[in-house]
């Protein structure tokens, strides 16, 4: 039985998957490689990068007369040798000279790559493809994967190389390479801002999934096992995840093959099980999810999303740092701005209150009723009592500082919904607020789950026009999700005012909406 594959390239007789060159322009692709041209191929992590490229590979290999000879490598080995450029340069050629003759048969640098090195030291590269290319008259391409796992010189010395060589190709350098990897070859600059590979005719992104191909994906497993999905579930698959590969398998996989109910092939699968799923993914801190996290300690990340978070104008993200978030997978590629998909909107701010989650000692029975209801009106109360008891300890250890007041909100509320709900959230980049939909699984109409808004915004001017401005928010929210409640929470961090001014619960009405209003 084929599965949902969220490791490693795809194989097709054993994972369900888009066949790996429809995903991309083969034409161009085609076309750049007989025009004799360097190119670049992007995509964020674990988009299937790697199985575009050996699928190109084994095309370009094929036919009984073969005009290419196509050798894929993988360099990410030489970047445990970080800035060490010498040793850098002896593990590519170690792992050229594997992939030629596992590939090909080839043993050419095999047998000549240590003698070359010992002769050229960390200038090897450039005099190793230059004799290997010589050795046949069958055109060479070369496709680098993982070339930005390299690191500082050793990465600009692979670059150079090949700038070098590059008037000798096609007959005593590669006809054509690709390089491969995460960020677009303009971000690989040396410290003087100059780019060390300015031979690049193109730039190509590997993009998502499209709606149909997920649709498709998710297909498979139906027709392979019988098992079908709800409309509402397809919906949910592409809504939460946008297309993005990984996501969209890791989903799919723990929903069908994880889970018990999943695993009962004569159960349709139920949006509920989708957002199931979507949970156990972020509480397990899968390596795809976790390594996003660790960007938002970048500099360049920080400065695009902490904007995001707390509703604010532009920020000081630079346009250098917008294409590096979005070359991450972090950030949507179209306007607005913002984060690129659901499960990654959720992750950001859960992943930057994790441990004062932890810290925190609310727990979830101080706010559940005996009915198994959620009090929501308890729950801000206790937080606004919170906020001012613990607020400016609270602060400094928040390396988002414009966004703090809502992180730590967040932070509360998910240590207490854990217990059983789920928060939604809605940001993004000039929005003013933030908006959160809880979703608790008793206290709705007939007994059904019910929807709680909060609404957050930090307080820039007057309070009146603030408050009335966001109380039409909140409502327009809650009339939209069908929310049992609204509240809106205003923060206050003007540091004249003292708490008593600060602090205030009121009522407002926004048509036949009432919202309650927390200052704090």
């Amino acid at each position: 039985m084929r599965f949902f594959n969220t490791s490693g390239p795809v194989v097709a007789a054993d994972h369900y998957c888009i066949p790996p060159l429809e995903r991309l322009d083969l034409d161009a692709v085609l076309t750049l490689i007989r025009q004799r041209q360097y190119f670049v191929l992007h995509a964020p992590r674990q988009s299937g990068k790697t199985s575009v490229l050996l699928a190109l590979r084994d095309l370009l290999n094929s036919g009984a007369e073969r005009v290419y000879r196509c050798v894929y490598v993988d360099v990410e080995g030489a970047q445990a040798m970080g800035e060490d450029v010498e040793q850098a340069t002896r593990v590519i050629l170690g792992q050229l000279a594997l992939f030629a003759r596992t590939t090909l048969g080839d043993e050419f640098l095999a047998s000549n790559w240590a003698r070359i090195f010992g002769e050229y030291g960390p200038g090897a590269l450039s005099e190793a493809l230059t004799r290997w290319a010589e050795s046949d008259p069958t055109p060479l391409v070369l496709l680098i994967d993982e070339i930005d796992a390299l690191e500082g010189n050793s990465l600009v010395s692979v670059l150079r190389q090949l700038r070098a060589g590059y008037v000798l190709r096609p007959g005593a350098f590669p006809h054509s390479v690709i390089l491969c990897g995460v960020r677009d070859v303009q971000d690989y600059r040396t410290q003087r801002g100059a780019s060390p590979f300015n031979v690049k005719a193109e730039s190509l992104r590997l993009g998502d999934f499209s709606e149909r191909e997920v649709r498709t994906l998710l297909r498979m497993h139906t027709e392979e096992t019988g098992q079908p999905f709800a409309p509402e579930a397809l919906n949910t698959v592409w809504e939460r995840t946008c297309g993005q590969p990984w996501l969209v398998n890791a989903l799919a996989y723990d929903t069908c093959f994880r889970s018990a109910a999943g695993r009962d092939r004569g159960r349709t699968v139920t949006a509920a099980d989708v957002l199931d799923a979507q949970e156990r993914l972020i509480l397990r801190r899968e390596t795809h999810l976790h390594h996003l996290a660790d960007r938002l300690r970048d500099d360049r990340v920080r400065r695009i999303v902490e904007p995001l978070l707390s509703g604010a104008g532009t920020g000081s993200g630079a346009a250098r740092d917008l294409e590096y978030a979005r070359d991450l997978g972090l950030v949507a590629r179209d306007a607005p701005v913002r984060i690129a998909n659901p499960i990654y909107a959720e992750v950001v701010p859960r992943e930057l209150t994790w441990i004062t989650q932890e810290e925190l000692t609310q727990e979830a029975a101080w706010y559940v009723t005996d009915a198994g209801t959620l009090d929501v009106d308890a729950l801000l109360a206790g937080f606004q009592q919170f906020f001012r008891e613990h607020s400016e300890h609270w602060r400094q250890r928040f390396d988002y500082q414009e966004a703090w007041p809502q992180l730590l909100l967040q932070a509360f509320l998910q240590r207490i919904v854990n217990g059983g709900g789920r928060i939604d959230r809605e940001y993004g980049l000039g929005r003013g607020r933030t908006d959160l939909l809880i979703t608790w699984p008793k206290g709705g109409a007939g007994g059904g789950p019910a929807r709680y808004v909060i609404e957050c915004k930090v307080l820039r001017g007057n309070l009146d026009r603030a408050v009335a401005e966001g109380v039409a928010q909140t409502a327009g929210y809650v009339d939209r999700c069908g929310a049992a409640a609204g509240h809106l929470v205003m923060f206050d961090r003007r540091d004249d005012r003292s708490w008593k001014e600060k602090l205030f619960r009121r009522r407002e009405a926004a048509g036949a909406v009432i919202v309650k209003v927390w200052g704090m």
